[in-house]
């Protein structure tokens, strides 16, 4: 098949294929960048090309290395690189008009976490106690009764039935500070679900000694990801020691139905569409980049439902009038995959999660984990960053000059490990829209909506 086949393929890969007979090497990576690749020159042998999953492998062999972007491939023959991911929704700037069908949207999703169930290996749901991971653990659990009732979906043929047999229940994991608000919730949750539940609390000076370790795993300066990071790397931790070697995770859910409480700012809708398009189009540089590496620093391998290319032709091509936040109508972010979910018309139906959570209000990971850890952060910066050394930052550092302190303090410890310029071409900074008036702290708690929706309920 050469190159094309790429596109027989469904699930999320990074690989390079060497010819021999040939002498032709094919690289390519994923459709949405779930998992990592990178590629990289020396220019005293320019016409040698270097592949790794990690940065840090080509940080002394290459002198430019740039992210080897999603959805494409790389062939030797004709040396070039071009995209092979060619979804109906990719260009932003056409809006789609199709109108939300609910019961399309859920099974889809179902379908997706079905095929990630495929498995020879003990494995689990994370569990926020969010959106999300609820829904995907809702539909886990789901899933697993079937296949322990005999009840497997036989229709599918890509569906492996000795997945969920090997590993009895569902288990589920969640972290926080004690009392945290994700910790709270995800209880709830798992005892709603009967998942097998694996509750771990951190420490903040635990969570501060592993900044660093984050920071070299990841590959990147990113304040919102290496705030998220650091639990999520310690609770990989905690679950690979179980033995458990995959888990199921909510990420792309946020990019897809616009679930980011800046979102509310959007001032209309084919800006929030095509600023969920770009969203998802650079989840390899931030959430995805996360859940990959946080995990498989430990050997744990996370998989993410919310990504599957038959659900994103799905969920991306409902119109963005009906995605829109709209409190006076009731309709929260997300809205859409929750009334997708939503089984209170049916008296017969057996709920898929408690109200309280299926409308719980989005709480970005590093908040839900415990509010005192963001600003635990920010007091050490305080602390090890002058204000005389932020003023001169940009004298140090002309591309992405840190504007907090917080900022700065990461921005030291990625050159530490990475002081080659050449490795900061990869790295991206995720922020809010400035432009529709957001505050530059990627923090839910920094966006208006967040403290009205806590204001409301007191």
């Amino acid at each position: 098949m050469g190159t094309d086949l790429v596109n027989h393929l469904d699930g999320m890969f990074s690989f390079v294929l060497l010819d021999v007979k040939r002498n032709r090497v094919i690289a390519a990576r994923d459709a949405i960048g779930i998992t990592t690749l990178y590629y990289g020159w020396n220019s005293k042998m320019p016409e040698t090309v270097y592949f790794s999953s990690e940065l840090k492998c080509l940080n002394e062999e290459c002198d430019k290395i740039l992210a080897f972007p999603p959805g494409h491939v790389y062939d030797s023959e004709t040396q070039e690189t071009s995209r092979w991911f060619k979804p109906t929704w990719w260009d932003g700037d056409k809006i789609p008009s199709n109108p939300v069908d609910y019961k399309l949207l859920r099974e889809s999703l179902e379908k997706a976490v079905r095929k990630r169930l495929m498995a020879e290996v003990p494995y689990g749901v994370l569990l926020s106690g969010g959106l999300d991971s609820s829904l995907i653990a809702a539909i886990a659990a789901r899933e697993a009764d079937k296949i322990a009732q005999g009840n497997g979906d036989n229709d599918d043929d890509n569906f492996d039935e000795s997945g969920p047999k090997c590993w009895p229940g569902v288990h589920s994991f969640s972290i926080g500070l004690p009392g945290s608000p994700d910790l709270l919730a995800a209880r709830e949750v798992a005892k709603y679900l009967k998942t097998i539940h694996h509750e771990y609390t951190f420490t903040i000076q635990e969570a501060l000694d592993a900044v660093s370790d984050v920071i070299y795993h990841l590959e990147t300066y990113d304040v919102t990801t290496i705030r998220a990071s650091t639990p999520m790397y310690l609770l990989s931790r905690k679950i690979k020691a179980m033995g458990v070697k995959m888990v199921l995770s909510g990420e792309g859910s946020d990019e897809v139905f616009g679930g980011y409480l800046y979102f509310h700012e959007a001032p209309d809708a084919a800006s929030f569409h095509s600023e969920c398009v770009n969203r998802v189009k650079n989840l390899h540089t931030a959430d995805c980049l996360r859940a990959n590496k946080s995990t498989m620093a430990w050997g744990l391998e996370a998989r993410v439902p919310f990504l599957d290319k038959e659900f994103l032709e799905v969920a991306m091509n409902v119109s963005p009038e009906e995605k829109l936040h709209n409190k006076a109508d009731g309709r929260m972010e997300k809205y859409i995959i929750r009334k997708a979910f939503d089984t209170s018309d049916d008296p017969n139906a057996k709920p898929y999660l408690p109200d309280n959570i299926l409308w719980r209000q989005k709480e970005q990971f590093s908040d839900g984990v415990g509010y005192s850890w963001i600003d635990s952060l920010k007091a050490v910066s305080e602390n090890k960053v002058s204000s005389d050394e932020l003023a001169q930052a940009g004298s140090r550092w002309a591309k992405d000059t840190p504007d907090t302190k917080e900022a700065y303090m990461y921005r030291v410890m990625f050159e530490q490990w990475f002081p080659q310029p050449a490795c900061t071409a990869s790295v991206v900074r995720w922020i809010p829209r400035a432009d529709w008036g957001c505050p530059s702290d990627p923090s839910g708690r920094a966006q208006k909506v967040h403290e009205q929706a806590y204001e409301d309920k007191k």
